[in-house]
């Protein structure tokens, strides 16, 4: 049986693990992905990445052969509709308008189906030398010792074993994670005892019939007899390729059930179906009860899992890899102190629970009391009134979901702030919460000049704060940019003189006066108190 070494290992190679790859991999740290797939599954979900998730894109070097992979043209975008009853009925509103807070990012947004994704991340995690790929192989265990921690893996053919050994293990093998099981993590459930199915189908005829949204991506049903969830249609490309989920009885099988009348009662009108795959799942919402234990952390699916209601699933899970990461290079690297690590826990997991209940739980949740309360055929005036503020509801909930980590250990936030992802979108760089982009006096964005190691923006700042800034993190051994530049056009709005941005372009420290001691911020920063 063979043996190897590396830094940390990935189990899963899916979007989230081959990101935190390239995480780790671009801060030279030796890893390892075990990943069962030879190559990706053709199965199109994960498919709206939201303007933060293409600023990961772009800090992994990946932002241009993502959006050159485009399966639907850009003008489509991830924008979607509400419909009342059938998809081509009366009632309808624009939904999860996400360019309505696209000033407050660095890039646009992007569509496609996961496995393009992955095909683009695994092109990258190519060229990184730090960076070993096990494809075909599947994982069986996992051990910790007192000096790390160990993996076991066989390949799928049985003709080979091997066991890898790391300092640290992190399981992004999904929702029926091995590494959450083996390590012992336990979950927090909420079953919501409705069975799901996935279709994926090919149709030109639908394609003809949608026209009449043009720009428009997928469109979700609101139908009464449903109780609150949706009947869901996107576009896997323009013109032909199509996916659908929804609720379908107890039992139901791929023969036991007409899913072409299905789609037609949904659409509210007949089209050609012409079905490439039929899949079910049990909708419910899995929490784990810690995202680490000990040598082992979990990540993406594996540590958190949801319905595919407004695109939340694979934004949240590269938010993981994107926090995850830094902290594991800064702790392999000697700057990350002992309490850096944990804060990946106290920052993801509160986000993740608030995400599941403030925004799809509670929007399941309205739209069943909508439908029982409201009926066109009963009170058309009072239905009317109340779709015309759903819809600009609609428009106010894009703006309200900001994760931030306020109650962080490891960010200055405010008295009794809290984690979560209930927020609302700023240019004032606020503790905590993300970075906003501005443009600096000599034309780059903010974000083109942020370091891949902690930045300090200082505006109108004086020499001697930002020299002690220097010198604080040579001593502590911990990468800090410096990028000095004045408070006009438009500069003013991050209403600071001293901005101190983490790896992951989230505010760690922002103030208007002379900090008394730099060397305790950053050592706050890292964990090092």
């Amino acid at each position: 049986m063979q043996e190897r070494q590396a830094q940390v290992i990935i189990v899963g190679g899916g979007p989230v693990g081959t990101g935190l790859a390239i995480e780790l991999g671009q801060r030279g740290v030796h890893t390892i992905i075990v990943e069962r797939y030879p190559s990706p599954q053709q199965v199109p979900k994960g498919q709206n990445l939201t303007q933060r998730t293409m600023e990961h894109f772009y800090f992994w070097g990946a932002e241009q052969p993502l959006r050159a992979a485009r399966t639907v043209p850009k003008e489509y975008g991830i924008g979607g509709l509400t419909a009342y009853g059938t998809l081509l009925g009366d009632y309808h509103y624009d939904w999860l308008q996400r360019e309505l807070v696209r000033p407050y990012y660095f890039t646009d947004n992007e569509r496609l189906p996961q496995y393009r994704t992955e095909e683009v991340l695994r092109e990258r995690v190519k060229a990184l030398r730090d960076v070993e790929c096990f494809y075909g192989w599947n994982a069986e265990d996992i051990a910790e010792d007192p000096e790390g921690a160990s993996v076991a893996m066989a390949r799928r053919d049985g003709a080979e074993r091997c066991v890898l050994h790391a300092d640290y293990v992190v399981g992004c093998d999904g929702s029926r994670s091995m590494v959450r099981e083996k390590a012992g993590i336990t979950q927090t459930l909420s079953d919501h005892d409705r069975l799901m199915v996935l279709l994926v189908f090919r149709s030109t005829g639908l394609h003809e019939l949608l026209k009449r949204f043009p720009g428009k991506s997928f469109y979700n049903v609101l139908h009464p007899e449903l109780k609150g969830y949706w009947q869901f249609f996107g576009r896997v490309d323009l013109g032909n390729s199509w996916f659908f989920h929804a609720p379908v009885p107890a039992g139901t099988t791929k023969d036991n059930f007409d899913f072409a009348s299905y789609l037609h009662r949904a659409a509210g009108a007949e089209f050609d179906i012409a079905f490439d795959y039929i899949g079910f799942w049990d909708l419910r919402f899995a929490n784990a009860d810690s995202y680490g234990r000990g040598r082992v952390y979990i990540a993406g699916d594996a540590a958190h899992s949801h319905p595919p209601y407004g695109g939340y699933g694979i934004n949240t899970g590269f938010e993981d890899a994107r926090n995850l990461g830094w902290k594991l290079a800064a702790v392999l690297q000697g700057w990350g102190g002992p309490d850096l690590l944990e804060s990946y826990d106290e920052e993801r997991r509160p986000v993740f629970a608030s995400t599941a209940g403030d925004f799809i739980e509670k929007a399941i949740h309205s739209d069943r009391d909508f439908l029982e309360k409201y009926d066109p055929a009963r009170d058309k005036a009072a239905f009317e009134a109340e779709w015309a503020a759903r819809g600009s509801g609609a428009r106010a909930e894009v703006n309200a979901f900001e994760p931030n980590y306020c109650g962080s250990p490891v960010i200055f936030g405010p008295p009794g702030g809290k984690t979560g992802a209930i927020g609302g979108h700023e240019f004032t760089a606020r503790p905590g919460h993300h970075l906003s982009p501005q443009i600096l006096s000599d034309g780059r964005n903010a974000f083109e000049v942020l370091g891949s190691g902690f930045t300090l923006l200082a505006f109108d700042g004086d020499a001697k704060s930002m020299a002690a800034f220097s010198k604080a993190a040579e001593m502590l051994y911990l990468p800090l940019e410096i990028i000095s530049d004045n408070r006009a056009d438009g500069r003013e709005k991050y209403d600071a003189r001293y901005i101190l941005v983490r790896p992951d372009q989230f505010v760690t420290w922002s103030s208007n006066d002379t900090p008394p001691s730099p060397e305790a911020i950053l050592r706050k920063a890292v964990g090092r108190q």
